[in-house]
């Protein structure tokens, strides 16, 4: 293509210098003709108008044209036009065009020929009775390098009766015409060349421009901008083609789908520059590592493909799957910083997995999806099975769009009790995902796929509006719990969203509590505090969730006063061990909250055991399932709510150990799984 673009900008030049030096030599022809047409004017009139002076001053010219000699008058005007710089002769002709008479400068002499001489151009004059004028160059023998002779026939009696020519010297004239004329044509034809050339070197420079810009038309039609990778369009048609002849090849072709993990870490901790510069980089190792005739491509965000062409054995397409995962998870250094990621890999071969291109990329992707199932940084190849998943999880997404759409999720929701006098408090809203045949679909399953759908942020509003709806229906003194997902605080507007919902509504702000897990405070914490400030300000009470299984939860306890503190259910599960590890730790977390002036709850209680043990550290608050089941709005009526509370003023029963009568045991049904 470069050579092609090169060879017409050649012949556009070729052709340009072709025309300019037309123009340029038509130029200078158009001016040297003028130029000449202007000195032999000049020259003519010249020489006539010194041949007239002659018959004006000689008044016997008849008579010398008779053959007598001039008289003394003519012979002094003679004398006198022999020292004129310009008239270098002076010649007198018979009517016959036979010379009489010669006065010559050079020779300083006016002399009566002996021996006429015949002069054309003297008998021409004397026959037409008109002048005859010209130029000539010089010969030789004393003449000028150029001159103008003009014949003029003498008139007498309406007849011809001699001829008068005169010789008038033009060199120097010829000389100064010529210098104009150089000077003239060489400015008009830089004119013509600048009027011509600038035009046209704008024009080629555009034309220039024009093929750059469609040649970059071209390339990125059928390449990647960031990386320089191919692109999908021109993998696809790469694919068929090498799937056209696959046929024919003893060996098969193998498809990697590489997707980089939390690459959206990168973009938000270190900015897009960081994450540009990483695809980049990676770009360049896929294309350091792979052979002539494989082809490496960027599907878009942080998804590669990577054809591996003459396969034999699977073995072959696993060891360059592990060798692109190697140079991917390499670290990069990006402004001093450095970046370290990991990669899944999803493998599909051809011809097994796929005979067109649509199916092996859509096998590709599935293995990648099982590799990201499956704890990601590792290599999984296609497997027939996985298009179950598939249809499973197509049928799961269309299941939350139409919810989102239609709002049809459902809430349950589970008490919340005080630990010491088992008073309720409120309860936590819970969300559930309803099938077509009634079955209810818990978060764990279907929020992971809602978030990657970006669908996360809708649901949650859903949440926070029906949960706010439904708490306006109980007592006053009853509180209601939402979580509260990162993606929504990643909008900036968590603050206006709980505001406008709570105006709608017409909640108190006293009765919502809003909770947040540490993996919110971890994107753009300062501008997360802000909202969180905003929505205490408010009168919403704002809850750390999951409390103690972070890495940074201190950090966030002072960086923040938060009005409760929610310790995971994880160290109910704990309690009873050898060590009493996790009771020592809960307690302690109960003391920290307590000095920090902030609430403590602890969730998961499901025995009577741990609901002692509980009370005997004084927590503030409990929930699980030994208090109480989710339960859907519905089934939330004042009787019910009077039933929890006498059953949480109830002593724990003689069977300690074991879960209430009055609940369900706790493997009947996955513990409560809360909104994230």
């Amino acid at each position: 293509m470069a050579s092609l673009i090169g060879s017409s900008a050649l012949r556009n030049v070729a052709s340009f210098v072709a025309v300019l030096c037309i123009v340029l030599g038509g130029t200078w022809a158009v001016v040297h003709l003028t130029t000449n047409h202007l000195l032999y004017g000049n020259a003519t009139a010249a020489a006539r108008s010194w041949a007239q002076f002659l018959t004006v001053n000689v008044t016997d010219l008849g008579q010398i044209a008779a053959g007598e000699k001039p008289s003394s008058a003519s012979m002094a005007f003679f004398a006198h036009a022999q020292k004129s710089d310009q008239v270098f002769r002076y010649e007198i002709y018979d009517r016959s065009g036979f010379s009489l008479l010669i006065s010559d400068h050079d020779h300083d002499r006016v002399a009566i020929v002996d021996i006429s001489d015949f002069s054309p151009e003297a008998a021409q004059s004397a026959k037409t009775g008109q002048p005859v004028v010209g130029t000539k160059e010089g010969k030789g023998s004393g003449q000028p390098a150029f001159f103008a002779q003009a014949f003029m026939p003498v008139m007498a009696d309406g007849r011809v009766i001699a001829v008068v020519a005169a010789y008038v010297d033009q060199t120097e004239q010829r000389r100064s015409f010529s210098q104009v004329f150089l000077i003239a044509a060489a400015a008009l034809c830089l004119l013509t060349g600048l009027s011509f050339a600038v035009p046209t070197i704008a024009w080629y420079r555009r034309t220039r421009e024009k093929q750059i810009a469609d040649r970059r038309i071209r390339y990125l039609a059928h390449h990647d901008a960031l990386t320089g990778l191919v692109n999908r369009a021109q993998l696809v048609d790469i694919l068929e083609k090498a799937l056209a002849v696959l046929p024919l090849r003893q060996a098969g072709m193998a498809v990697h789908f590489i997707d980089l993990d939390r690459f959206k870490e990168v973009n938000d901790t270190l900015g897009h520059d960081a994450g540009d510069f990483l695809l980049k980089t990676v770009a360049e190792r896929l294309r350091a590592l792979i052979r002539i005739n494989d082809v490496a491509a960027r599907l878009g965000g942080d998804e590669f493909v990577v054809i591996q062409n003459r396969v034999g054995e699977r073995r072959e397409a696993e060891e360059l799957a592990q060798r692109l995962l190697t140079a991917v998870v390499a670290p990069i250094v990006f402004k001093d910083q450095e970046i370290v990621t990991t990669a899944s890999v999803g493998i599909a071969m051809a011809p097994s997995d796929g005979t067109t291109s649509e199916r092996l990329l859509k096998s590709a992707d599935l293995a990648l999806y099982a590799a990201k199932g499956d704890g990601r940084h590792c290599i999984r190849f296609f497997a027939p099975e996985m298009d179950a998943a598939l249809q499973t999880r197509l049928a799961l997404e269309k299941l939350i769009r139409e919810a989102v759409l239609h709002g049809r999720f459902v809430l349950h929701f589970q008490p919340v009790f005080e630990a010491a006098g088992r008073q309720l408090v409120g309860f936590e809203a819970l969300i559930r995902l309803p099938t077509e045949d009634g079955t209810l679909i818990p978060p764990l399953m279907f929020l992971p796929v809602a978030e990657d759908m970006r669908l996360i942020d809708k649901v949650g509003v859903w949440v926070l509006r029906e949960a706010c709806r439904t708490a306006t229906t109980w007592p006053d003194h009853l509180t209601v719990a939402v979580n509260m997902s990162a993606a929504q605080f990643e909008a900036g507007n968590v603050s206006s969203v709980v505001a406008g919902v709570l105006a709608e509504t017409g909640l108190a702000p006293r009765r919502l509590e809003i909770e947040i897990t540490e993996t919110v405070l971890l994107h753009n914490s300062e501008t997360i505090i802000a909202e969180l400030h905003a929505l205490r300000s408010m009168g919403v009470a704002v809850v750390m969730d999951d409390f103690g299984t972070g890495y940074s939860s201190l950090s966030y306890l002072w960086r923040f006063p938060f009005n409760k503190i929610k310790i995971d259910r994880s160290f109910a599960q704990g309690f009873g061990g050898a060590t009493r590890e996790a009771e020592t730790v809960m307690k302690t977390i109960i003391a920290l909250g307590r000095e920090l002036r902030m609430s403590v709850i602890v969730e998961g209680i499901e025995t009577s055991d741990q609901a002692s043990i509980v009370e005997d550290a004084r927590s503030d608050q409990v929930q699980g399932f030994f208090f109480g089941r989710p339960l859907p709005a519905s089934e939330l009526a004042a009787g019910l709510l009077a039933d929890f509370q006498r059953l949480a003023q109830a002593k724990p029963s003689a069977d300690a150990g074991h879960p209430s009568s009055d609940c369900e045991p706790c493997t009947s049904e996955l513990p409560a799984v809360r909104h994230a």
